[in-house]
């Protein structure tokens, strides 16, 4: 019997497609709940969804903004957080001056395809950088997340992009962190490295090593699903 209430929280336009390849395996240990982030445009706001509605105790997992997310959550109310998981996360507010305002323009590009042309339009040049070279090829994981994100509209998309560039700095949350945490990264994560995912273990006290997901991208569930249930079964038990 399921002792546990684990909380899943997806990244950026993602849903319960991007958990489903895991939760058969996660469930097996833990009662799993896939949040929504609904229209919420700030990474406060998602949080505090996801409190308003969790149990007393969980335990916690967020895949890209996801992570962020569950930071937020962290910060919000760290007695309530059982155990923490971060995939294919960062935790740097964005940055000042030219690098800042690249992310800002490379975000705005992406919205701008979808409010002019399509969902399916942004997501199929979003995609491109999300997975592993290798796996570009694969029609049907490609459709996959293609999907995912035509299931919400581009306001969904201005609202989460708004929330990514207002987000807060996360170091003194990773340096407070005083539970399980388990830190995976994908090996061909073009926008969350293995070595950003090394700094976020080394800023948690007595964290193990950070994971890397050997051949994977950034949506380690969807490519390497039984490398990543491994992980969160060693993480659960």
């Amino acid at each position: 019997m399921n002792t546990s209430t684990l909380i899943l929280v997806p990244g950026l336009m993602c849903d319960e497609t991007s958990w489903a390849p895991i939760l058969p395996a996660l469930s097996a240990q833990a009662a799993c709940q896939v949040v929504s982030h609904g229209e919420a445009d700030s990474l406060t706001q998602m949080a505090q969804q996801i409190l308003d509605s969790a149990p007393a105790q969980f335990d916690l997992a967020g895949h890209s903004m996801g992570g962020r997310v569950a930071l937020e959550v962290v910060r919000i109310a760290p007695e309530r957080v059982r155990r923490l998981a971060l995939l294919g996360t960062g935790y740097r507010a964005k940055e000042a001056g030219e690098a800042g305002e690249k992310e800002a323009q490379g975000r705005q590009a992406l919205l701008d395809l979808a409010q002019n042309d399509s969902i399916r339009a942004m997501a199929l040049a979003w995609v491109q950088n999300m997975v592993a070279p290798a796996r570009l090829a694969d029609a049907a994981l490609i459709e996959a997340i293609v999907q995912m994100f035509e299931r919400k509209l581009a306001a969904i998309f201005q609202r989460q992009i708004k929330a990514l560039l207002t987000r807060p700095d996360a170091t003194e949350v990773l340096r407070q962190v005083r539970v399980p945490t388990l830190v995976m990264a994908g090996e061909f994560d073009a926008w969350a490295s293995p070595q950003q995912h090394q700094d976020i273990a080394d800023l948690i006290p007595a964290t193990p090593a950070m994971h890397m997901v050997v051949g994977s991208g950034h949506m380690m569930m969807m490519e390497k699903p039984d490398a990543v249930a491994a992980l969160f079964l060693d993480w659960l038990r």
